[in-house]
């Protein structure tokens, strides 16, 4: 999509701005993803100077919180190629990360009062989901509304706010706009916490079902949990490197409950909630596209 190469590019010229060298240099390392909040953005608002650099400003918050994220996971690749933490030092990842936050608020401040409101409020509910993700692995959750809050503010709440303002930009029911980003977002998490069970690691760039390993009761061993009998062995390996064995007495389990399905099912749900919420508007068709590929990625 060529337009997503100009957004490529504003942000180079937001950075460029800094005169640091540097900056453009670990811009280049960022391993770019789907640019699914971007998207979004251009097929609500279409291409213009400031849905562009929306989609700058958000793209750059995302790879923010992306940087900080691969320091608090330690995570040594992003996407399949090395993160910036594991190319450089975790330092430089979190700063780094801090000139893309500061220079995307710079930008956001000379937009429409209500996208930097509703953008920048964002980045504060981003940044509560991430510490409460951490938190939540200090031991084992059993609250589907921890688990739900958590993925909304962490996840649905930046892909929110970016539908709704990109409505704003061009005078569309911002109500209706956010509902379908929020839902999006929701399911977008679900089907990523899902994946991580049913792809194999080659597919993940990461090693299967590392979740549940990593403290993260995530919505398949939620419904786990409610209906398997022996909770206690489960809970036992939680946070447990996995033997094979293992692994696949989980997999089985997550089968006989029906507890993959419908978490499946309940992610298909939530991506029908948001189609339902801007079926009546012009543009519903690409919206209705967006979610479909997104609903009924493999699983």
């Amino acid at each position: 999509m060529e337009v997503l190469v100009e957004v490529k590019n504003q942000i180079k010229r937001f950075i460029e701005v800094c005169s640091y060298p540097k900056a453009l240099e670990l811009l280049e390392k960022l391993a770019t993803g789907k640019m699914l909040r971007s998207k979004l953005i251009l097929k609500i608002a279409g291409v213009s100077e400031d849905s562009i650099k929306l989609c700058a400003v958000v793209e750059m918050i995302h790879a923010a919180s992306l940087l900080h994220d691969d320091v608090i996971d330690e995570a040594d690749t992003r996407r399949g190629k090395p993160s910036i933490n594991a190319l450089y030092s975790d330092k430089t990842s979190i700063m780094f990360g801090d000139i893309l936050y500061s220079r995307a608020f710079t930008e956001l401040s000379q937009m429409d009062k209500r996208v930097a409101y509703h953008i920048s409020n964002a980045v504060t509910e981003l940044s509560i989901g991430e510490m409460m993700d951490v938190d939540l692995t200090n031991s084992f959750n059993t609250s589907y509304d921890k688990y739900l809050t958590m993925i909304y503010k962490k996840t649905a709440s930046l892909i929110e706010a970016s539908a709704r303002s990109a409505a704003i930009l061009v005078g569309l029911d911002s109500e209706k706009y956010a509902i379908y980003g929020k839902n999006l977002g929701l399911a977008f998490q679900m089907i990523d916490d899902i994946l991580d069970i049913t792809s194999d690691s080659q597919t993940l760039g990461k090693p299967a079902m590392l979740d549940f390993v990593e403290g993260k009761v995530t919505i398949p061993y939620l419904y786990l949990y409610e209906r398997i009998e022996d909770k206690a062995k489960l809970q036992s390996l939680y946070k447990k490197e996995l033997n094979n064995e293992e692994l696949s007495w989980i997999k089985e389990q997550l089968e006989q409950t029906n507890a993959l399905k419908d978490a499946i099912n309940e992610a298909r749900q939530i991506g029908l909630e948001a189609i339902k919420s801007i079926s009546d508007e012009k543009n519903s068709e690409d919206l209705i596209q967006i979610m479909s590929a997104m609903i009924e990625r493999e699983f």
